[in-house]
Order: structure tokens, then sequence, then C-alpha cells
């Protein structure tokens, strides 16, 4: 075991976005930052030459493989597995399911994966970007269901500014609505998106037109306004010239963060500098980290899960490259192992990690990396999983409990004209009708976008559909006519359904379980309750009211031999997962429910930080890398002032 020789202000585990935003933030404001990432050395490498190829070869594995899931760009090791879907399999009765680094004790399969590597599940996400609604923060107060958090939505407001700087939010303000939301109420009168909304895509113009304004859909016993609403989004776009801010600036006499027009980090000189007096302060997009001058502008190309060929999607690599070079230092293919306290004081004292050179050896160094105030920004599953190595941070025994996801239950059939999906981002448009209302008292609420990617989710299209036609007997003309009507016809919704904390639903660790480092393997208990399975039931009603108004034919079908499957009055409804990893080490008021404070320090290590979705108590009806990108820099603003003190 190595023990490093200089000390520095912290260490930060993973470099996914919450990371790199602790990161950036710190080392901008003159902190001294050493990154842990199990990844390999070549995915966080910016020359611009070495990370092209680098990303090149993400590229090109995806266009070889078959199956086009989340992780099938980049490379899985055995030294830092990542879970992935493929890997899902139905769990027999008392035999957990092995397949994959998960180890699925059941009784159903948790349907989400994550990469561990350089940006993190940012490489793969789709970039969908709404904030949750003011009062997804009190879901016990208002509906007796799940927890309340620490503090309301005006509270995150200013870091949910700071989020959508920061990723670079295309949008349009005035479009948002919907059940408890309101442009005055949510962003303020004056609020304005970094750039400008992505335009909705053909498909999603060719379903809203046939819809009368005042149309009303019927669940849970009332009839509520269908709504459409384009989507805020990660990637880059026209940029607003009506958004006046330049950077997120570390101000020492308020000791706080700010949004700032005057102020400028300048990445090729690596400091602030001051913004040119004009009448108006562009937003100026982050393109690809290779290279400034691509990827400024979304392409319309409909890979986005699992990569954009131009990086014009944002990933945190792109927040990573901000640190100022002088004050970080990034030490890859080093998997964090456990963290160190000191009995006496409870004060974390080192994080012990492995260092590999080969990421299909089991060969490997042991080192402790040593800080003042230490980070752990690896996704909820992973966070936990060490935490529990660790035997620390766990008094009040909510540490790998409350483990959560939006349970998407899909529904697919065939529009009576061409929509020609797989033009466009994967999903532009969402319905915002379900996401709030009284009937959260009763089941979960959701959000559903319509999908641009035709039947591909669920039933692999358009693979399926040439194999399918061939195995019928087609070829030739008849083939290409049938393939021509059929897929530019399809239709895909989801419903994105909130899943509540439920202690059960969680991580834990077992020594019969380890991975090619020696290091704990993930097991996880998951189920779906009533509450989801009755949503289950009231949004497949949705989803027929619209099929039927819009002249869909519908293909929808739920079987039992699906892995994901649940019953709920006599009807069996499938649902698959939305990557959408929340939990695990929520934040709270009191240290006998809750792991972290509202700032995500941990009640237990008073220099011991969470950072990420595990922080969440509940879910809500969006998706959550925006709330997680703000509560990190509301995490960045309470580290800034624990080391000035």
């Amino acid at each position: 075991m190595q023990q490093q020789t200089h000390e520095y202000d912290v260490v930060i585990v993973g470099s996914g976005i919450g990371g790199s935003i602790v990161a950036k933030t710190l080392t901008q404001a003159g902190k001294k930052v050493l990154l842990l990432e199990a990844g390999l050395e070549a995915g966080i490498d910016f020359q611009k030459k070495e990370a092209f190829n680098n990303y090149m070869g993400y590229l090109d594995k995806f266009y070889q493989t078959a199956a086009k899931v989340p992780n099938s760009p980049y490379p899985n090791l055995k030294d830092a597995p990542s879970p992935d879907v493929i890997d899902i399999e139905a769990i027999e009765p008392c035999k957990p399911a092995t397949n994959g680094y998960l180890v699925q004790a059941g009784p159903i399969p948790f349907g989400s994966d994550a990469w561990r590597g350089p940006g993190g599940t940012t490489m793969h996400w789709l970039g969908s970007t709404p904030r949750m609604l003011p009062n997804d923060f009190k879901m016990k107060s208002l509906y007796d269901v799940g927890v309340d958090w620490p503090f309301d939505y005006d509270a995150l407001k200013p870091y949910y500014e700071m989020a959508e700087f920061e990723i670079g939010v295309a949008g349009n303000v005035d479009e948002q609505k919907g059940p408890d939301v309101s442009k005055d109420k949510n962003y303020g009168k004056d609020y304005h998106f970094p750039m400008k909304k992505i335009p909705q895509s053909y498909l999603d113009e060719k379903v809203i037109e046939k819809f009368p304004k005042g149309f009303k859909v019927h669940f849970n016993g009332k009839a509520h306004d269908l709504e459409f609403v384009s989507t805020p989004q990660g990637r880059n776009s026209i940029p607003n010239p009506e958004y006046p801010y330049s950077d997120v600036v570390w101000n020492e006499d308020k000791h706080k963060l700010e949004l700032q027009s005057d102020k400028r980090w300048n990445t090729f000189t690596k400091g602030y500098e001051a913004v040119p007096d004009q009448q108006t302060t562009k937003y100026t997009p982050v393109g690809a980290v290779w290279d400034d001058h691509q990827g400024h502008r979304c392409e319309g190309n409909a890979s986005c899960v699992p990569i954009c060929p131009v990086q014009a999607k944002y990933n945190a690599l792109k927040t990573l490259r901000k640190s100022d070079p002088k004050l970080i230092t990034t030490q890859t293919q080093a998997v964090a192992s456990k963290v160190l306290t000191d009995e006496s004081s409870g004060d974390v004292i080192g994080i012990e990690y492995k260092k590999y050179e080969d990421p299909n050896s089991s060969v490997f160094e042991t080192h402790i990396a040593k800080g003042k105030v230490y980070v752990l920004a690896a996704n909820a599953i992973e966070n936990a999983k060490i935490l529990l190595a660790s035997g620390i941070a766990n008094s009040s025994d909510q540490v790998g409990r409350n483990l959560m996801d939006h349970m998407v239950m899909l529904t697919w059939g065939l529009l009576p004209e061409k929509g020609f999906p797989y033009r466009g981002p994967g999903s532009t448009t969402n319905i915002p009708t379900m996401r709030d209302g009284d009937f959260r008292k009763e089941h979960a609420a959701c959000i559903s976008p319509i999908d641009n990617w035709g039947w591909g989710w669920p039933k692999f299209s358009p693979g399926s559909d040439v194999e399918n036609a061939v195995a019928a007997g087609m070829f030739g003309r008849e083939l290409k006519y049938h393939i021509n009507d059929v897929v530019p016809r399809q239709l895909l919704l989801h419903f994105e359904c909130e899943q509540t904390p439920e202690p059960n639903n969680r991580v834990t660790i077992d020594p019969n379980y380890l991975d090619n480092l020696g290091n704990y393997r993930p097991v996880i208990h998951y189920s779906a309750s009533d509450y989801m399975k009755k949503a289950f039931a009231e949004y497949k009603k949705v989803s027929d009211q619209i099929f039927e108004a819009a002249g869909v034919e519908d293909f929808t079908e739920y079987t039992t031999s699906h892995p994901d499957y649940a019953e709920y009055e006599g009807k069996v409804y499938n649902f698959w997962g939305a990557g959408h990893i929340v939990g695990t080490h929520r934040m709270g008021t009191d240290k006998e429910e809750s792991v972290v404070n509202e700032n995500g320090q941990t009640w237990d290590h008073q220099n011991l930080y969470l950072v990420g979705c595990g922080n969440m108590p509940t879910l809500g009806t969006s998706n959550p890398t925006l709330t997680m990108s703000a509560l990190a820099f509301k995490t960045s603003e309470a580290i800034l002032n624990q080391l000035k003190d």
C-alpha cells in the first residue's frame, strides 16, 4: 500500500457531471483537487488528436455493435465493470441473477444501467433537462407519500440556473407549462435559457396537430387537459442573445456562487477575464472536447442515446476540461474501494483506491489519497457500495436504501400516415399532463415523452422489422415497400412513472460476490409497489385514448416472459428502466432518517460529502441530471465555505 506524500484540498471520486462540476468550481476558486477516475486514461485525455481518436473509437464500436444499447460504444472493463441492460434476465425464486456486474436479488430485476468511465453516464444520456416541480419537493406534506426535501423549490432555483448555464440548456421558457408550472413561479419573469429551443420533430408535429385545444384525457376518475410541451435539452442550439450570463463565479466576499455576466473563464489561458462591454452577452456553446469549433449545433442525429457523433450534446468532460490544470491532478484507472476514517474523531483521513494497468488483469497496487475534504461523486449505486464497504456514514441505516428509478411503461402503434421517426434528437416533446395532481395520493405521477426512435426500444426496430418480414417470405420490391410503409409510421410513447422511496428497494453487499479486483459487486433488491402498478393501469388508459383520437393502430403487448413485469387487477404490464438511478444516500433535516444534510455533507463525517442523484429524497417527474447538477453546485459552495473557515 502506497500513501501519497502530499495532501490536496479536496479528493473527488468520479468524473461524471457531479464530480466534474465540483472539480471545475473548486479549482477555479483556487483549490487544489485530486480526481480519482475508475476508467481508462484515454477517455480523459484532452489533447486534441488523442481526444478525437478516442471518441472516434467509441463511434466505431457503436456502429459495429448489433445491440445499440446505452453502453454499447464504451469499454466495459473487468477491473471497473459497468451495469448493462443487455445483462438483465429473469430472476428465479431464491436464486439471485448474477449475469453482468449487478447481482439481482429480486424479486424483479433493476432495469437501468450506468457507465463507469470518464464523463460518467452523461456520455450516453438523452440530454433532457426539465426542472423538478415545486410540489415534487413536498410529497409527504401534500400527498402523504414518500418524504419532503429539506428545502423547497425556491431554495434550489439559483442553482438550477447555474446548472442550466453549465450544461448549456436549449429551450423556450415561455412554452413550459402543465400542472404546477408557470413561467413566473418556476423560472422568473425575465429568465431565459442559454440557447433557443431545439425544433420539435416532424413526428411530434404530426401527433400534436391531431389534438384540438381543450382535448382531455381521463384517468383516476377525472378529466385532464392534454398538453404538449417542447423539452428543454442539453444540446447545442442557437445562442439566445437575451441570456446575460457568462460563467458561475465564486464570490469570496459573499461566500457564495453567483452567475455573472462580467467575468468568463478562458479555457486557453486558464483564468478569469473580463467580458468585453457590449449591449448583449451572448452565450457561447461549448463544442467537442477535441475541437472548440465542432459540435456547436445539434445536427439532428438520432443516436443521442448512446452517442452524439459530433459532441453537440453535453457531456461532463466539457465541464471537467474547464478545471484549472494547475490545480487539478487526475488519477485514472484508479478504483476507489474504501473510505478510511479516524475512529476517535470520525473524520475521513483517506480514500483507498486500487490502481490497475491492464483493465482485464487482477493485478493492482493499492494507494491512499489524502485531502482536507473528500467527495464521493460516483453514481447512486457505486456511492452506496463504497460506503457500505467502508462501514461508514450509516448511523441512520439509510445507506443503500430507497433505490429509485422511473419505471417506464411503453406503448407503441402505427400512425395512419408517415411521421418519419429517427429525424432529429431522441425526443423533443413531452406530455406534462400527468406530472402533478391530487391523484399522486393514490398512484405515481409521470412525464410522457414522444419518442423519436420508432419501436426501437421495445421491439428492436428497424432491424427486427426487416428480420420479421424476411421470415414471412418477403424480399425484393415487396420487402422494400413493406419497410417503407411500416417504419415511417411507427409511434412510441413512454410513461416515465416516478418511483417512491421504499426502504427495501436497496443496494447491499455480500462477500460472495466480488469483482476482478476483489471489490464488492452491488447486490440489488428491487420491486414494484401497488402505487406503481396502479399508475401503469391508469396510464395505459391514457395511451388508449391518445391512440384512438390520433387514429393510431395499437400494437402494444405485455407478457410475463419479459424480465420486468407486474400484474395489477388481472392484467400484465411490462416496464423498462429509464437510467435514472436515484436514492441510496438521501438528504434530509434529521440524521436519524437521512445520510446527508441539504448540502450533501454526511451527518457522521464532517469532511465527507456525497454528490449525485443518490442524495435526492424523491424522484419527481423530471430527468434527474439537471437537479443533480444544481445540487452539485450547492455542495461546491458549502465545501468552499468549509475550506475558508
